[in-house]
């Protein structure tokens, strides 16, 4: 694969990550526009187009790289005009910053169905290191020539990003929001954004919706990673980056035949584990938040499911020996109008599933969420933290809001999880 040529070295840190999760329109996007007019034919995917993926890092460097994702595609997919720069607002590009992306010294390149490709490292002259960059996003574009056929995607990213028209041609270039007209709340292509921080190390949250952020508020980063994030920055400034590795729907175990019947969760987490987690470069620490949809979707026991992640484990420790891995207790869905969520008998799984984590052997710690998001008196997520921040409305009491991720992300011990 194209991928296995990225060159891993001590400088290298993801400061930005979304998985890849299957095929576009398949998937569980939060707020999403409607994206008739940018894709009419949403199985034919993108057509002589442009894309603007807006993205936040967690930590900045001078140089940085972009990996692109055809993994879910049946096709090579040509891109060029590849360009990143940093957002002004909406679609616009700050005047100055917006510089060209190469790949293999080539302004373009063709991945093939089922590939990844890594960029050439990209000076960002721009990005000199002071406070100010803190909570900026990048703006990645880049042109898909001809068709595309299946687009690869993330569905929720709570985002916003921007899509040109069909037909449009190569718009990356321009700084402007004119080219771009159409906006989305999901990622296409890009899934992962590398900076050279010497030293650092990555941290990854693994998961489903709960770690994706269903929920939280549109445009907020305030996901429980991305509240980790700001008290690991204020308390070890750029010794760390966190990255978000959820998925919504996402299970520990199966489908089996994910490529051939795609599901809005995607491929479980087992599946993914090289590509969204051991892959990363300099990885440091994973916290392991899974199991909801195992249980609750498709009513497999809890230690069936507790003994595929102590697999999981296994695999990451043997493709990184010195990575340190958290499991979590999961929070509480009783009463959830999703009604496989929601009885009695998924919440006395849920429970006997978070007994075994906390007694796990195979964890270097665990994050005791449940205790956190869950009201002693009703045994439902706590009220306060049901009403729905993305979109609204008073909530499925199976995902939290705003406070209730800041609350999760507060409850993490730095010291446990950073060793330190």
């Amino acid at each position: 694969m194209q991928s296995n040529l990225v060159d891993f070295s001590q400088s290298w840190v993801a400061s930005w990550t979304a998985s890849a999760q299957g095929p576009y329109p398949i998937g569980n996007p939060s707020a999403q526009p409607d994206l008739r007019f940018a894709f009419p034919e949403a199985e034919g995917g993108a057509s002589d187009q442009s894309f603007r993926m807006i993205v936040r890092p967690d930590v900045w460097g001078r140089r940085a790289r972009f990996r692109l994702s055809n993994v879910f595609g049946t096709k090579a997919v040509t891109f060029d005009g590849v360009y990143v720069g940093l957002q002004q607002s909406g679609s616009a590009v700050m005047t100055g910053t917006n510089v060209p992306v190469t790949f293999g010294g080539r302004r373009s390149v063709a991945v093939a169905a089922g590939e990844m490709v890594m960029s050439d490292a990209v000076s960002l002259a721009w990005a000199d290191g002071s406070p100010w960059l803190s909570g900026r996003k990048l703006a990645v574009s880049f042109h898909v020539s001809g068709d595309s056929g299946r687009v690869t995607w993330h569905a929720k990213a709570l985002t916003t990003s921007y899509l040109s028209a069909p037909g449009a041609v190569s718009r990356g270039a321009e700084e402007d929001e004119g080219a771009f007209p159409f906006s989305t709340t999901s990622w296409y292509f890009l899934d992962e954004v590398d900076m050279a921080v010497p030293g650092a190390k990555t941290v990854v949250a693994l998961g489903d919706s709960l770690t994706d952020g269903t929920g939280s508020t549109l445009n907020g980063d305030d996901r429980w990673p991305d509240v980790l994030s700001r008290r690991v920055h204020a308390a070890f400034p750029d010794r760390y980056s966190v990255v978000n590795a959820g998925i919504g729907g996402n299970r520990v175990i199966g489908p089996d035949d994910y490529g051939a019947n795609p599901i809005p969760g995607g491929p479980s987490a087992l599946d993914r584990l090289e590509r969204d987690v051991a892959g990363l470069p300099n990885l440091g620490v994973v916290i392991w938040l899974e199991g909801t949809n195992d249980i609750g979707r498709v009513g497999v026991g809890p230690a069936k499911v507790v003994e595929a992640i102590r697999n999981g484990v296994a695999l990451l420790r043997a493709r990184c020996s010195s990575v340190r891995v958290f499991g979590a207790t999961l929070p509480p869905s009783l009463n959830s109008p999703h009604v496989s969520f929601g009885t009695a008998a998924v919440d006395e799984s849920r429970r006997a599933f978070n007994a075994l984590v906390m007694s796990a052997d195979f964890f270097d710690g665990v994050i005791d969420f449940a205790t956190v998001m869950t009201d002693p008196l009703t045994g439902e997520l706590k009220a306060l933290y049901q009403p729905n921040t993305t979109i609204g409305g008073p909530g499925d009491k199976l995902h939290p809001n705003r406070v209730g991720y800041i609350a999760m992300g507060a409850a993490i011990d730095l010291a446990q999880v950073l060793g330190r």
